[in-house]
């Protein structure tokens, strides 16, 4: 008698194994880079969830990681373990896709613009009627012969100049980003870890320029009491300090990396969930943690204002819902007429993605 015939399943290890580096990818980025801490708490879960069993143990991924070059021994002699550049890159990708879902693969680019004319890079939709002066290779052949036979008919057919058209042309833009992350100690306060998803962002926003706009730039600074530049290579070691929270450094630097910049577009995302309070004038440090001091807010407001005169846009996502400092970013993006998100952690990478991509307007 034909029949089916069932056995136990077996979990294929390749899928195992990537089920877990997934895991350990968002432990890396949480620890810093720190693996003993990562792993430390993946045995932990391995203990809660029983992620693995005696098939393929937690040790057998971690000789799997060897294998595949994400984890190789320091040299140090301490006996310990750090991640590869393979890993950096596995990291950047996951972010990508965590924050932003997966994403088509777009023309080498730019960011298109709403405005259209004769000297543009590519050929849009629009059609109007020839122009002398016009190149040749705009004119849309098959619509101007619709466009002959409508006016002259079939029997006498011919094509006037009257009868060309032409395709209007989108003109792109160039991009150049500051993404400026706080990193003063309020961003690990009150139980709530603000830099990972801040990491994440920057990590995703990096990847994510790298393979659809190929011709944008982005910069990423870090200020706490000083201001200054990171590679991406850097994101996921990145660690909070015993900072105050110097904005002025940030924007300080943010403009003299925008001004070397030949991109037609320039602007600044601004992550942070506290008030500026901190100011270094004459190689002294100024700070005060107590409430808005107008001497550091007023440094705050002046330089925005340059960002503005300069064409520099600035966008605040403040992490933090609190009254007076809501107050001191409305008075910050009215002095830059920039934007403002009043932002939780959850959403903050899409919605920095559909502020860079869609060139949104709106304030809210």
């Amino acid at each position: 008698m034909a029949g089916y015939r069932f056995k136990n399943f077996i979990r294929d290890p390749k899928s195992r194994f990537d089920e877990l580096f997934k895991i350990f990818k968002q432990l890396i980025t949480h620890t810093s880079g720190d693996v003993e801490e990562a792993l430390s708490w993946l045995r932990e879960l391995d203990k809660e969830y029983q992620l693995t069993d005696k098939d393929y143990t937690l040790d057998d991924f971690i000789a799997e990681l060897k294998k595949r070059g994400y984890l190789r021994d320091k040299n140090d002699g301490s006996g310990g373990m750090s991640i590869t550049p393979k890993t950096e890159q596995a990291i950047r990708n996951n972010a990508l896709e965590y924050i932003f879902g997966k994403l088509k693969k777009g023309a080498s680019g730019n960011h298109k613009t709403k405005f259209t004319g004769k000297n543009g890079e590519e050929l849009s939709s629009d059609l109007r009627a020839y122009e002398f002066g016009d190149s040749p290779q705009s004119i849309a052949m098959v619509e101007s012969m619709k466009q002959a036979q409508i006016n002259h008919g079939v029997d006498d057919f011919k094509l006037t100049e009257n009868d060309l058209l032409v395709g209007e042309q989108e003109f792109k833009t160039q991009t150049a980003t500051v993404l400026m992350i706080d990193i003063s100690h309020s961003m690990i306060l009150y139980g709530e870890d603000r830099i990972t998803p801040a990491k994440m962002v920057a990590m995703a926003m990096a990847e994510m320029i790298h393979r659809n706009y190929a011709k944008d730039s982005l910069d990423i600074i870090v200020f706490g009491d000083d201001a200054w530049p990171i590679q991406v290579k850097d994101l996921p070691y990145l660690q909070v300090g015993p900072y105050h929270t110097n904005t002025v450094a940030g924007l300080e630097l943010a403009m003299s990396i925008l001004r070397k910049k030949k991109a037609s577009n320039k602007q600044i995302f601004m992550i942070t969930d506290g008030k500026p309070s901190c100011l270094k004038e004459n190689g002294q440090y100024y700070k005060n943690s107590f409430g808005l001091d107008r001497r550091i807010v007023n440094k705050c407001l002046a330089l925005a204002a340059s960002c503005k005169r300069s064409k520099i846009d600035i966008t605040t996502f403040m992490l933090a819902q609190d009254n007076y400092l809501k107050s001191f970013i409305d008075e910050f993006t009215e002095a830059n007429q920039g934007k403002a998100y009043y932002t939780g952690l959850k959403g903050l990478g899409e919605m920095i993605f559909r502020d860079y991509t869609n060139k949104k307007s709106k304030k809210l």
